[in-house]
Order: C-alpha cells, then sequence, then structure tokens
C-alpha cells in the first residue's frame, strides 16, 4: 500500500539556536588507560576520537594492547581477594551510593561530553542517559547487602573478574548497566568501551577516583576490537558481559565456549511495533517517532518495523509524515535537535547501503525536506512504505533512523509478521484493549514489550532477548543473577 504524500509546510515559527556551551567540559590533549586506580600509558598505538557532527578531533586516547589488558586483570584480580571481595556488603553499597551522587553533581560534564563524542542529542543524554546512569548505581547501591534475600540462593557469592565489553550507542549508560551490578554483587571490572566513544567511560574513571573506590577495583582499558578480544579471552576473566553486534557476539560464544567463564549477550534487534485500530492515533505516532528516531536509531531495540493495521494505515503514514516533518536534524549541543548526528563515517555507510537496497527492491522512500549540515556524519529520518517481510530493510539490524512500514489485517497476522525476524529483544503493542494487549503480548517472542509506549526504561525492570538478539538479562534483580556464583537467571 503506497503511503500518501505529505507536502511539507514551512513552520510559522523558528527556534533560535540554544547551543549548551562545551566549556563545562575540559577535555585533555591525550588520555591513557586507567588500571589500578591510576591512569596510565598504554603500550599500543593511540587512536583520535572525533566529534562526528563536526569531524573535528577531540582528543588521542591509548589503545590497549595484550600486556596492558593483562595488567589490568591481575590488578582487578588483587583488588577482588584483598579489599573488594572480602569488604562488608553494606560497605560497598556506601561506594556506589557516592559513585551515583557524583554522577548526578557532574551531570551537565558527562551530558555535554556524551553529545561531543556520540553525536546524541543533548537533551538525550541531558534527560536520559545521564539521569538514568545515575539511576542504576542507586538501584544497585541498594542490593549490595541484600544479597541473601534476591531469591538467587542462601549464600550467594562473586563470581571475581568481570570483562565487560560495551557499544558506541550509549556509552555512559551501558557502563552503568554492567558495572553497578557488577560491583554491587562483590565483583571487580575491567571495562573495554567503544573506539568511538571512549571519552565518557574515562571521566567515569576521575569519579571512580574522587569517590576514592579501591585502586583496582574498576579499570578501563581503551581500544578497538582486538583490545575487547583480550578481555573476553583473559584465562584469568570469569565473567564476560558484551553488548553490541551479533555477528561478534556469536564469536565471543565461540571463545567462551568450553571455559568455566559465565557469559551474558545483549545483542542485536529488529523490534515490531503494532499498531491495531483502536489505537489513538496521536499517541501511537508520537511513540512510533520515540521507537525509530530516539538516538537516531542508534538503538538495538529500536521500533524498527512498524506494523499498522490495514484500515488505519494511510491515516497514520500521513499523521506519521507530518510529525516526521517537524523534527530538527542538526547541531547535538543545541537544546531544540530532535535527531544528532550519525556517530561514525562507517556507521552512514551502513545505513545508505541498506536504503538504497530498500528502495531497489521496490519499497518506497520518503524523507522529509530537510537542510543537513555540511560537515559531519548526517542522514534524515526515512519512511519505507510499500515493504515486505522478504525485503532486508525488513529482515536486517540498520541501526539508524530509518522505518519499515508493513501491514496486517488481523491480530494472528500481526503476530506472525512481529515474530518473522530472527531477532527477539523487544516489541511494542498500541491498542485501547487491555485485553488484546496482554494477549498479544504473550505472543510474542520478545524480551521486552512495551504498552502503548516505547524506549521507556527503568533500573528495576530486567531487559534482554531471545534468538539472535543474545541471553542473559541486565537491569533489575535479574540483572545480578548473571554476576553471583550459583545464581540461575
Amino acid at each position: 500500500m503506497t503511503a500518501p504524500t505529505v507536502p511539507s509546510q514551512p513552520s510559522p515559527f523558528e527556534y533560535a539556536p540554544a547551543p549548551e556551551s562545551r566549556s563545562i567540559v575540559d577535555i585533555a590533549p591525550s588520555y591513557g588507560l586507567f588500571i589500578d586506580g591510576e591512569f596510565v600509558d598504554g603500550t599500543g598505538e593511540s587512536f583520535k576520537t572525533v566529534n562526528p557532527a563536526t569531524e573535528e578531533v577531540l582528543t588521542e586516547v591509548a589503545s590497549g594492547s595484550d600486556a596492558d589488558v593483562d595488567r589490568a586483570v591481575r590488578a582487578a584480580r588483587r583488588a577482588f581477594e584483598k579489599t573488594w571481595g572480602p569488604m562488608r556488603p553494606a560497605d560497598r553499597g556506601k561506594y556506589l551510593f557516592r559513585i551515583a551522587r557524583l554522577l548526578q553533581e557532574r551531570a551537565r560534564e558527562f551530558a555535554v561530553l556524551e553529545s561531543l563524542d556520540n553525536g546524541k542529542p543533548i537533551r538525550e543524554s541531558r534527560d536520559v542517559d545521564v539521569p538514568l546512569a545515575a539511576a542504576h548505581f542507586f538501584y544497585y547501591a541498594g542490593w549490595a547487602d541484600k544479597l541473601d534475600h534476591v531469591g538467587l540462593g542462601t549464600r550467594p557469592r562473586p563470581l571475581g573478574v568481570a570483562g565487560q565489553v560495551i557499544p558506541w550507542n550509549f556509552p555512559l549508560l551501558m557502563l552503568a548497566w554492567k558495572v553497578a551490578p557488577a560491583l554491587a554483587a562483590g565483583n571487580t571490572v575491567v571495562l573495554k568501551p567503544a573506539e568511538t566513544t571512549p571519552l565518557t567511560a574515562l571521566l567515569f574513571a576521575e569519579v571512580c577516583r574522587q569517590a576514592d573506590l579501591p585502586a583496582g577495583v574498576v579499570n578501563i582499558v581503551t581500544g578497538a576490537g582486538e583490545t575487547g578480544r583480550a578481555v573476553v579471552e583473559h584465562d584469568d576473566v570469569d565473567k564476560v558481559a558484551f553488548t553490541g553486534s551479533t555477528d561478534v557476539g556469536r564469536s565471543i560464544a565461540r571463545a567462551v565456549a568450553g571455559t568455566r567463564k559465565k557469559l551474558t549477550l545483549e545483542l542485536g534487534g529488529k523490534a515490531a511495533n503494532i499498531v491495531f485500530d483502536d489505537a489513538p492515533i496521536d499517541q501511537a505516532v508520537e511513540g512510533i517517532v520515540q521507537g525509530i528516531f530516539f538516538n537516531q536509531g542508534h538503538v538495538c531495540c529500536a521500533g524498527s518495523r512498524l506494523l499498522v493495521q490495514e484500515s488505519i494505515h494511510d491515516e497514520v503514514i500521513a499523521s506519521l509524515q507530518r510529525r516526521i516533518g517537524t523534527l530538527r536534524v542538526g547541531d547535538p549541543l543545541d537544546k531544540n535537535t530532535d535527531i544528532g548526528a550519525i556517530n561514525s563515517a562507517e556507521q552512514l555507510a551502513r545505513i545508505r547501503e541498506l536504503s538504497d537496497i530498500g528502495e531497489a527492491e521496490g519499497a518506497q522512500r520518503w524523507q522529509p525536506a530537510c537542510e543537513l549540515p555540511d560537515r559531519g556524519f548526517w542522514y534524515p529520518p526515512t519512511i519505507f512504505t510499500d515493504v515486505s517481510p522478504a525485503h532486508r530493510i525488513a529482515r536486517d539490524e540498520i541501526f539508524g533512523p530509518v522505518l519499515s512500514v508493513l501491514t496486517f489485517r488481523t491480530p494472528d497476522e500481526a503476530v506472525a509478521k512481529a515474530n518473522n525476524t530472527t531477532y527477539g529483544l523487544s516489541a511494542g503493542i498500541w491498542s485501547e484493549k487491555g485485553s488484546r494487549i496482554l494477549k498479544i503480548a504473550d505472543q510474542l517472542r520478545a524480551g521486552v514489550v512495551w504498552a502503548n509506549t516505547f524506549n521507556k526504561f527503568d533500573p528495576t525492570s530486567p531487559f534482554g532477548g531471545y534468538k539472535q538478539s543474545g541471553y542473559g538479562r541486565e537491569g533489575g534483580r535479574h540483572g545480578l543473577a548473571a554476576y553471583l556464583e550459583g545464581a540461575e537467571q
């Protein structure tokens, strides 16, 4: 079904620029590794990290070698055996509370740095990423002295050293998702942030020092894929946690197979956002926009497949096009910006490639009239209609601001199309009938199902997927299980 074309209407009001100041952030000319409570030089070659909105080089960062990773793991092991492991759980909780408060106190600094290094709008880093990161440390600080009452065994014990590899789409938040439960459970950490977004992790290292966290409890080793491989494959790592692409997740699973290491994987997604004919259209459109254009679509649980009941297809698409026409694409540090920069040239090339394939396969591409900046990595919000489940844009994770629209006639068809994917991370349902929502949610093979909303997170709620979206859960009491000896998730 071809989407109607909605002409772009010039806004009667223009937004004056409202940039957040960069002056609150002091970026050093270069950064080393954070090992055993100190910043140290790496033995590998350094690399540059750039602002994706301008392609400006922000700083140079050390790349950790196998020897550097070994040094970090040994520091984590010493800390686990001599200080953090034997420490009273209540005292561990005090450190987590302190970290949480420091994240709040330095929230503006973290938000600006995250937007500079990642490209996401300051509104999102300020209002979502940083507050949620602090909330995770507050939440798990409360669990630290209550592990005997989690329901995961009578005497739960920490595993030891956790090797954690995080992605570039939510650098600080993914750090919090992994570091907070690991520390609350009594483990020590060696963290490898993404190569393109290492700066908020390095600023977090300063927070660890400011909180007087014992040396070696948290170690941060920056670098690319080889550094991550060294963390995952190190013989003295007891637990591996990875968030990222499905292909890399498969490689990690093979590397860990046959070892004593525990593993959790949070991988890709191709979530279905299902809109029934009794849904409140305006509310659903806001949820659709939040589901796919939040963080430029750089979200593993993004609602990238929109399933609309056939009878309301034209109305939904027309309303959606009008709404997308109001989104502002531009400077991530401008408080009026809705869609920021794509994180890297490589990711932008993938988005363009898959979008071109979608058009070549017969889907109809629609983009609003919008002026993109001359420098940096940018892609406009995009809708594809006339999409079938066989199209690559309906099957492959694009990881960008690109929405594929399919239709359905019956609830059974909606469920069949929603589950027709190799992924199983999330889904959304829009309907005024609670009974319908519960019935459909029970049939969806997805780890998280939102009802009349999308992309809402809370530290008390577990998150994770099925099939090629990985296994294990993060968040809630379930997130502690992966870091405790003998616990079942």
